[in-house]
């Protein structure tokens, strides 16, 4: 932060919640000065240049999972949340195949992939990184509703429905709904569990979206460029609804992350959503 910043949110003792409602600093940041001073900052530089009704976004510390800022109503509220999924349907199937991950080559709209000419070969990490849809229903084929609802427990997600299957496990439908702070404090117990099997190779696949990626407008507007990225899109649960929002979870810095940002830019997909991600992060580091 600017000094200048820093002086004006100097007396911000309240994180701004949209609908009138504000919350005092979790309890963790008080009693650290430091944390307390940056989540004044953050919550003043995010609330007076992100406060938009087309943007919802969680500022949280990696270190304790205290939410520094926000600005999103309702954000214990179970929403689909695309393929921010991705990773925990990976590490489920990992569980169930010895974290052996097959190649796969996705022919675009042919094999139900977002991007329509195709990606191409992919592994796990590249799968990851561009957010491959083709490369996840094949890895959906592979795994019950029992096999992710064990994993999501272990992460603190809410589970998918009993039923589900296939294209509802990567977020592409409504039935695996989650909470936007339980999925952002869920990529923090990612970065917990990096030496465990099966999740070096999902921080990989966040690296490389955030240098070649979905995720490459994050990395882009970072003045020393080292985030771990991972974006979805999905169905619109605004009042007014669009053809879907986009989403992305980025931290940073990559090895000994200090803060997540999650960011819900409405109707557009996630890796337009990393652009205003990338705009956000580098506000907050400045």
């Amino acid at each position: 932060m600017r000094k200048r910043d820093v002086a004006l949110a100097a007396g911000l003792l309240l994180l701004w919640y949209p609908g009138g409602r504000a919350e005092a600093p979790a309890s963790d940041a008080v009693r650290d000065p430091r944390s307390s001073l940056f989540a004044q900052s953050a919550a003043g530089v995010l609330s007076r240049e992100f406060s938009r009704a087309d943007v919802s976004f969680l500022l949280l510390d990696a270190r304790t999972g205290v939410v520094l800022a926000s600005h999103w109503e309702n954000v214990d509220g179970p929403i689909p949340l695309g393929s921010l999924v991705k990773p925990f349907l990976a590490i489920a199937y990992g569980e169930q195949h010895a974290f052996k991950y097959p190649a796969h080559n996705c022919l675009g709209s042919a094999s139900g992939c977002w991007l329509s000419r195709g990606h191409g070969e992919m592994d796990i990490t590249s799968a990851i990184a561009y957010s491959c849809n083709s490369y996840f229903r094949m890895l959906a084929a592979g795994v019950t509703a029992a096999d992710v609802s064990r994993t999501a427990a272990r992460f603190g997600l809410q589970p998918p429905a009993p039923e589900s299957s296939g294209p509802a496990f990567i977020g592409l439908g409504r039935s695996w709904r989650i909470s936007p702070l339980g999925m952002a404090r869920a990529y923090l117990e990612l970065m917990q569990r990096r030496e465990q099997p099966g999740v070096r190779a999902m921080l990989a696949g966040m690296e490389q979206s955030a240098r070649q990626g979905t995720g490459a407008e994050v990395d882009r507007a970072l003045a020393y460029p080292d985030a771990l990225v991972k974006t979805g899109t999905a169905a619109c649960t605004h009042v007014h609804p669009a053809g879907g929002d986009g989403f992305v979870i980025t931290v940073e810095p990559a090895d000994h992350p200090r803060v997540l940002l999650m960011v819900r830019v409405h109707g557009v997909p996630g890796r337009q959503a990393a652009r205003m991600a990338g705009q956000m992060m580098r506000r907050i580091q400045e």
